[in-house]
């Protein structure tokens, strides 16, 4: 790893190590109730406490709102809170525990109003509204005709499921529950803020979506992008929690009143109360079948309990609900999702937004389908699995997707037909991934001494991208990868780029790699033909930072690049916005043993077999 010696000697700077000389730190006041209006906040106390230095409330933010994708979180609560740990107030202070003190000293007088906590009662009509002012929210992915605690109502079809279920023999209905999941993160979110006179800033952050914070931040205090530069730091673990603004803008309003950067971590009892948490879902699936067990239509409804906002989620809606109805050929299909606002914790993201609890309901129900019908759940699937080429249950033509190999593989390497003990048992599940497309940008650099360097303002959340990226270069190159090394830039001083996620870095960023080495590759062989008096065709790689022509004669890289005139330096840009179309695809089995007097379930074997194409 390109990072792992700075890691494992606790060099690596994470947010939570960033110390700027006369820092403060920052703690927030959270609303201990689920719903209620603020009456009163009286801050008296804790501005005349030693080492206190500032207070913000919602009335200096007054109707300024901040999100990923739609904007509908106040910077504080303004007037009303909508979840137990909604920041009401933030103080900033010389060390952490005079900040905790002063912000615990900090009187506020709460209106309760009755939380609306289930999803279900949530999408009711005649439901109470928790913003009655959804219609005019920045970033609304469709319009709201009428207020609504629904604020987002996607659906995708294909075929006619109303004549699909009239041709069926039999309809099997069942609803499924999934629970929230925080994504349990090592680091917790932290940032430091340095706001200028000017009310430009200097940002450390552990969000791996730099350039989209940055513009995030500025639209809701209002200011120009360029007046914010981010800082990216190491990412302690993500798990697609760590695209959010979180508590940059506070820290930010504390900063520019206090004159002094600004800190704050959170700890971890305020991660799991506001957070940004994977979405608990209520989804129903209907499904039609023929007795020979064709499928012939599927119906999907989905509610996703966003929480008191929808602020954290970077396109507004979840992405995997339009694909969790499977790798099969269903000639009939309607997929409805609906995200309502509750008075619970803010939902985001977290891997594959949307898509477990959606393949968790659709293969428990492809079992429960295929033991109505009283056949092996194996044989079922086999019958309606999608093969190269077939369209997907919303319509899309997937060329590559291999499911009977993979399937195949996976029954062989689990033992999936070998004799079981008793109380042994065995299930099987299925799932295919379209990747998400995205735009990066990296840069390759041979200096006068014939170094290499990658560098880039794309932050590695763990997945290792910055080695797999020195790795593309050396190899393009052909010289030894501790040759290349990396460098991380600041959003100044690289193009905008759609950050890591979607388990895109390497593909997104690997390519812009590759793009920027090949104009290298040519400019030093370009360099070489001058130096060596042959054409480039007559030129090839010699391997360890030099070039050679037929006749034996070689120009090393440092040499060339001396010919030049300084160091060659190449930009290169992958943008690729379209997803799919090859389907990456995933058959796991497990093997349980179940106690049947006390109910426990041991997990004795789990065999996952991917079609990944080539890595």
């Amino acid at each position: 790893r390109s990072e792992g010696r700075e890691k494992v000697s606790g060099a690596a700077v994470y947010a939570a190590d960033v110390a700027l000389p006369d820092m403060l730190w920052a703690k927030a006041l959270r609303s201990p109730i689920a719903y209620g209006r603020i009456k009163k906040i009286d801050a008296s106390k804790a501005l005349v406490m030693p080492g206190v230095h500032a207070v913000v409330t919602g009335a200096d933010v007054k109707g300024q709102l901040i999100g990923r994708k739609i904007y509908d979180m106040p910077v504080l609560a303004d007037e009303v809170v909508r979840f137990i740990g909604e920041k009401v107030a933030v103080v900033a202070a010389d060390n952490e525990e005079i900040a905790e003190a002063a912000a615990e000293s900090i009187d506020v007088a709460y209106g309760e109003l009755e939380p609306l906590l289930d999803p279900l009662q949530a999408v009711q009509p005649t439901a109470n509204l928790l913003h009655p002012n959804v219609q005019s929210y920045r970033g609304l992915l469709h319009e709201i005709k009428t207020p609504s605690n629904i604020f987002v109502d996607l659906t995708w079809t294909k075929g006619d499921v109303v004549a699909g279920f009239h041709d069926a023999d039999l309809i099997i209905e069942n609803t499924f529950t999934t629970q929230p999941m925080h994504q349990a993160y090592i680091e917790p979110h932290a940032c430091v803020v340095r706001a200028n006179p000017n009310g430009s800033a200097d940002i450390w952050h552990c969000s791996k979506v730099p350039f989209a914070l940055r513009e995030q931040v500025a639209t809701a205090l209002r200011r120009p992008v360029g007046d914010f530069l981010m800082h990216p730091c190491y990412i302690g673990g993500c798990f697609g929690g760590k695209g959010d603004f979180m508590d940059v803008p506070v820290c930010y309003l504390l900063s520019l009143k206090c004159g002094r950067p600004v800190k704050m971590v959170m700890d971890y009892a305020e991660e799991f109360i506001a957070g940004n948490p994977r979405h608990g879902a209520v989804i129903e699936v209907k499904t039609g079948v023929k007795k020979d067990g064709r499928l012939v239509a599927q119906r999907m409804d989905y509610v996703y309990d966003s929480g008191a906002y929808g602020a954290f989620k970077p396109q507004g809606y979840l992405v995997g609900p339009k694909e969790a109805a499977g790798p099969y050929k269903i000639p009939n299909v309607y997929i409805n999702e609906k995200i309502v606002y509750t008075n619970k914790i803010p939902c985001g993201h977290m891997r594959a937004p949307g898509e477990p609890q959606g393949f968790f309901a659709n293969e428990s129900q492809m079992d429960l389908v295929a033991r109505r019908l009283g056949m092996d759940p194996i044989a079922f699937r086999k019958k309606n699995l999608m093969h190269d080429g077939d369209l997907s249950p919303i319509g899309h033509a997937v060329p590559h997707i291999k499911s009977e190999e993979t399937l195949a593989q996976a029954l062989a390497a689990s033992g999936y037909s070998k004799p079981k003990r008793k109380h042994i048992g065995r299930g099987l599940a299925l799932a295919q991934w379209l990747p998400l497309g995205g735009e990066g940008h990296a840069c390759v650099t041979v200096d006068a001494r014939g170094a290499i360097t990658v560098s880039t303002a794309m932050v590695d959340q763990g997945a290792g991208t910055y080695t797999a990226m020195r790795q593309i270069a050396a190899n393009e190159l052909q010289v030894p990868v501790d040759r290349v090394r990396f460098q991380i830039l600041d959003t100044g001083a690289a193009a905008a780029d759609t950050g890591v996620g979607a388990s895109r870095a390497t593909r997104i960023f690997g390519n812009a790699t590759h793009a920027a080495a090949i104009q290298v590759r040519d400019k030093l062989l370009q360099g070489a033909s001058e130096i060596l008096g042959v054409s480039t065709d007559e030129l090839s790689l010699a391997g360890a930072g030099a070039i050679r022509s037929r006749s034996g004669k070689q120009a090393s890289y440092d040499a060339i690049v001396e010919r030049l005139g300084g160091s060659i330096r190449c930009a290169g840009t992958y943008k690729n916005f379209d997803n799919g179309p090859a389907a990456a695809l995933v058959v796991q089995v497990a093997e349980v043993e179940v106690d049947r007097e006390t109910g426990q379930v041991v997990v004795q074997q789990f065999t996952t077999a991917h079609s990944t194409g080539t890595i």
